[in-house]
């Protein structure tokens, strides 16, 4: 192994990095579940966050000094990250710190565009001097090494690269598309095009971008400057910061693929309800794509304190049981039946109750004789006895939100609780 790949090589790489998360999006298309709260924050798999997955990522890279950049009715993700990001040791030069819109650079401007929102902390990003600024998105499911990625970066001696999947052609219109050489290099970027460009020697899928960028510091200081400078641009890395970089630099794609198979690694954007559900059940099966038992690159969290699960009642007509389901800590399962669906933490389900192929977030009480099937339930949502939901599509549109593909989404507003502080 020659030195630039060594991994002392890439240690010296991560611990020179700056990493930002951008999480201020809504994330609209998650309706009532964002009501409350930004995209990153809402649950996932059980016992997580969505932001979890890019910090974890950072923390497994070996990058430790990261950046989080809220603005979005952004309470519940602060205190997420105080709660269970507060275990990194200033004294070592290790911080996540958050970085919330905060008219920065004059009275009158929140974050406009995701360029813009980098470019109002430039003065911080100074302060912290990195070599390499890693840009994330905060809102995606996935397991990604960015010392890899680094390395990859200095060794094309690259000013901007971007992480990329590959998309079937049909599907790609959905993202920002890159138009590549042989050789990675990037010749065109365009979002969301009504004809995306072929990957090389593949006409049937495109490489699109995951929203994962690494710059060299001074070159993202003078990119955000000329941006910041520019009348009507939208001051956007897709639209705007991007398409111009690749005229007149050297910027590369990175294939997100696993390193031994050459297979395209596993990516979500649980961007919708359907998705949010389809991601979810996902982990349920029996060798899930996204493996949460990894002890090799642990996803980290806030761990409450919490009892075990507990299924109680072994009666003919009322047993505590769960079937093909993932059961997260302090759930009582009295007297009910669980069948492929996932309990987030402090979940009951009563008597005689069954629930099926559903995602169930934390602290719900489900009561007796209930019927739930194909939906996700809201944090804190009481469900009275007797409740049919996920049966009947027309009488469930009345009530709650149904998906395009029949998912059934139940908050607390939908149920007349009114608490609108959902966490």
């Amino acid at each position: 192994m020659n030195a630039e790949k060594s991994p002392r090589f890439i240690s010296n790489l991560t611990r020179n990095t700056l990493a930002l998360i951008m999480a201020g999006g809504r994330g609209s298309r998650l309706k009532d579940l964002t009501a409350w709260r930004a995209k990153p924050a809402v649950p996932f798999g059980g016992k997580f966050r969505i932001i979890d997955f890019p910090l974890s990522n950072c923390i497994n890279s070996g990058i430790r000094r990261i950046g989080v950049l809220t603005q979005y009715k952004s309470h519940s993700l602060n205190l997420h990250i105080q709660h269970g990001w507060g275990h990194l040791r200033g004294e070592f030069g290790e911080f996540v710190e958050l970085l919330p819109a905060q008219q920065r650079v004059n009275e009158t401007s929140w974050y406009t565009g995701t360029a813009d929102s980098i470019y109002q902390n430039l003065d911080i990003i100074r302060d912290h001097n990195p070599e390499y600024v890693l840009i994330l998105a905060g809102d995606h499911i996935y397991k990604m090494d960015y010392g890899a990625m680094l390395a990859k970066h200095v060794e094309s001696e690259a000013d901007l690269t971007i992480g990329c999947i590959e998309v079937d052609r049909k599907q790609a219109s959905a993202f920002g598309v890159m138009g590549v050489e042989a050789s990675m290099r990037i010749k065109t970027f365009v979002e969301k095009p009504a004809e995306p460009a072929p990957m090389p020697g593949d006409d049937t899928h495109s490489l699109c971008s995951m929203g994962i960028y690494i710059f060299n510091k001074d070159f993202l200081f003078e990119q955000l400057i000329r941006d910041a400078d520019t009348p009507r641009s939208s001051h956007d890395f897709g639209k705007d910061l991007i398409p111009d970089a690749i005229k007149n630099y050297r910027v590369f794609a990175y294939p997100f693929k696993n390193s031994d198979t050459g297979v395209q690694s596993y990516w979500r954007d649980v961007g919708t309800v359907d998705a949010l559900w389809e991601a979810n059940q996902e982990l349920i099966g029996v060798t899930p794509e996204l493996n949460l038992y990894d002890n090799d690159w642990p996803i980290w969290t806030h761990q409450e304190q919490l009892p075990p699960a507990k299924f109680i009642f072994d009666d003919d007509n009322r047993r505590g049981m769960a079937v093909d389901s993932m059961v997260s800590g302090g759930c009582i399962i009295s007297g009910a039946v669980v069948r492929h669906t996932l309990l987030f933490s402090n979940v009951t389900v009563d008597d005689y109750s069954e629930v099926e192929a559903s995602v169930v977030l934390p602290d719900v009480k489900i009561g007796k004789h209930c019927r739930i099937t194909r939906t996700i339930i809201d944090k804190g949502c009481v469900i009275p006895d007797g409740t049919i939901i996920g049966e009947n599509m027309e009488e469930d549109k009345e009530k709650y939100h149904v998906s395009p593909k029949g998912i059934v989404l139940v908050t607390s507003d939908m149920l007349g609780h009114g608490l609108h502080h959902v966490r």
